[in-house]
């Protein structure tokens, strides 16, 4: 009854009754947190701030775990700007309470900008708290800026602090929808081994993310078109299958070329060269702009083999590298695999 008349809304008779009730509580029973909380609570709002702290610091001494008492220490701690006892208080938050983190994110999410912060989170994050899976998938998605989430992903890197390929696509994924191109290609570069703009990546399809990013391979399925990057220990294939009459994109992966000319190449396997309707590979600019398609060849004594050339002008800084199927009149539809792709320089 105490703490629900200390309340947001409470006037200053039910303070002057919850402090009552509170101190009958206390006499009944000396570690009723909630009637500690109370009387802090009540002497915050009358301003006798020196009084709250200490009616406060016997509450955390019974209890980690009081809602209220963890709340006003980190209000505390935030007028004091003592960036490391906030931080301490939302770690405890954050590790007792189930609930905390609905309230608690959204906050500290705004705040990561500010590098001494950043880098006290961090210092706590590389003790492994219970939070950090959530918080890192949390903040790979949510947050007034982008750029602060990569900044934090980068010193947790630094830290050698793991952090889950889907969050990391998550956050790759909202820096290109928010057209911070460079930035995310930056992010994926500095943690990908042998990343390097000039040409695709994966050609041989061994990467497993469950969650792939803009610059890996992503499987693209409508009604349709089934597809599926299969991958097995020495190595993968993209496997598909488009029904009678129907095309469209199956396989896409983002790209950064420079201006130049470019070659594609690769090997296909179980696709009938006799059907007309043959997949075929296309550049384009992130534009819209089309700068080419390369076959898939007709040729039974070309093996699957394919290779082409594209160009790319200036003034298209990023572009698609798309996998196309052409509509089939075959009741079968067109089916097949890619068992290789490689997009490169033609000067390699």
């Amino acid at each position: 009854m105490a703490e629900q008349m200390s309340g947001p809304e409470a006037s200053a008779t039910d303070r002057r009754q919850a402090n009552i009730l509170a101190s009958e509580a206390l006499r009944e029973e000396p570690t009723a947190v909630p009637a500690v909380s109370t009387l802090g609570i009540n002497a915050q709002i009358h301003g006798d701030t020196a009084a709250a702290r200490r009616i406060f610091a016997q509450s955390d001494a019974l209890s980690r775990r009081d809602v209220r008492t963890r709340l006003w220490a980190i209000e505390d701690a935030v007028g004091r700007q003592d960036i490391p006892e906030t931080l301490r208080n939302y770690d405890i938050a954050l590790r007792t309470s189930r609930a905390m983190p609905d309230l608690l994110f959204p906050v500290l999410a705004g705040a990561i900008g500010d590098p001494n912060i950043r880098a006290g989170l961090v210092k706590i994050l590389s003790s492994r708290p219970l939070w950090l899976p959530q918080w890192i998938v949390y903040i790979s998605g949510n947050g007034p800026n982008a750029r602060d989430a990569v900044a934090l992903f980068r010193a947790l890197d630094q830290a050698r602090v793991p952090i889950p390929y889907d969050a990391r696509s998550a956050l790759l994924r909202r820096l290109v929808g928010q057209g911070l191109v460079e930035e995310a290609w930056a992010f994926y570069a500095a943690s990908t081994r042998n990343a390097d703009r000039r040409m695709s990546r994966d050609p041989q399809f061994q990467a497993d993310h469950a969650v792939p990013s803009p610059f890996d391979w992503t499987a693209i399925q409508d009604n349709s078109i089934a597809s599926s990057i299969q991958r097995g220990q020495r190595g993968g294939i993209f496997d598909f299958t488009a029904s009678a009459g129907m095309g469209g994109p199956m396989l896409l992966q983002m790209q950064m070329l420079p201006p130049g000319r470019y070659v594609i190449e690769g090997t296909s396997t179980g696709i009938d060269p006799s059907e007309p309707s043959r997949p075929y590979w296309r550049l384009a600019c992130t534009s819209g702009r089309e700068l080419g398609r390369v076959g898939i060849p007709a040729d039974p004594a070309a093996q699957g083999q394919f290779r082409g050339n594209f160009d790319v002008p200036m003034g298209c800084a990023t572009q698609y590298l798309t996998l196309v199927a052409r509509a089939s009149s075959q009741t079968s539809g067109v089916s097949g695999q890619i068992t290789r792709a490689f997009l490169h320089p033609v000067k390699l």
